[in-house]
């Protein structure tokens, strides 16, 4: 499982959400031959690639949504017994983007947006493949000319830098770029839930509001005031103005925490706890 990203310049969007059927059919072939041009064998293996872009975090969720519905329409696709395909899926014929591949508009604006895409085949060569590419792509990965710019125009956007990584390079890209937007406390529950979604992982270090990742949600612990302060600033003084600001900032804190796991996928539930209680208390509930 991987992705085409596409960095685009400075501020812009793509003019298009996904390309037409023919265009998505030649972006795919193009693809192809920059992934056989890197590792020879994975000219025998089947690609299957959706011509329309996301945000990192779609491709980031527990279960991998994106690849799974791709793997889901290449399973029904023609062909099946006539070798290796190419399988390319765009817009439909009236130019609309069908519900799998449509991205969430609450995520528009970012500076990366990234097309999926799937090998295929038997175990033994997908193994191999997988292997070398995640040696690879993310330092050589970068598409070919004639592919940046077909996507470029087919997109109608500006794009600086096109090129191919794996979900485990985008991963960590995701990581290091939280890691700069001061949310690198918040990438091991995430990492959990995309890579043990069955596990549990704690964010439990104040002043950082108090999570708990387990059964497949988020739970966020949410203070009163006073509590907060007995957690969080125990030995500030009491400048009522002072504390209410500094409490404010640490709620905004709490619904970034949330939405950015709610961007990728994780469900969040804020437990409310008494003041005398035990926090980690409400999250076990």
């Amino acid at each position: 499982m991987g992705v085409m990203a596409l960095e685009l310049a400075g501020g812009s969007e793509p003019g298009r959400a996904a390309l037409t059927a023919s265009e998505a059919a030649a972006l795919a072939e193009l693809l192809a031959r920059d992934l056989a041009g890197l590792v020879p064998d994975a000219h025998g293996l089947e690609l299957a690639f959706a011509a329309a872009h996301f945000d990192p975090a779609e491709a980031l969720r527990p279960g991998w949504p994106l690849h799974r519905r791709l793997d889901e329409l290449a399973q029904r696709a023609p062909g099946r017994e006539q070798g290796p395909r190419v399988i390319a899926f765009g817009a439909d014929a009236g130019g609309d983007v069908p519900l799998p591949f449509r991205a969430d508009p609450d995520l528009r604006g970012g500076a990366l947006r990234v097309l999926p895409f799937q090998l295929r085949g038997d175990a033994e060569t997908l193994a191999k493949v997988g292997a070398l590419f995640e040696e690879i792509l993310l330092e050589r990965g970068m598409a070919q000319a004639d592919t940046a710019l077909l996507a470029q125009g087919g997109f109608a956007a500006r794009i600086e830098h096109a090129r191919y990584l794996t979900l485990h390079d985008l991963a960590a890209m995701t990581a290091m770029q939280y890691q700069h937007q001061g949310l690198e406390p918040l990438w091991p529950l995430i990492e959990t839930a995309l890579l043990r979604g069955d596990g549990e992982a704690w964010l439990d270090v104040a002043p950082e509001p108090l999570l708990r990742y387990a059964g497949g949600e988020a739970r966020i612990a949410l203070f009163t005031p006073a509590a907060w302060k007995s957690r969080c600033a125990p030995q500030a003084a009491d400048d009522d103005e002072r504390l209410a600001r500094a409490y404010d900032f640490f709620l905004a804190r709490q619904r970034q925490f949330a939405a950015v796991l709610e961007a990728h996928g994780v469900p969040v539930v804020f437990a409310h706890c008494p003041d005398a209680a035990d926090p980690r208390e409400a999250l076990l509930a």
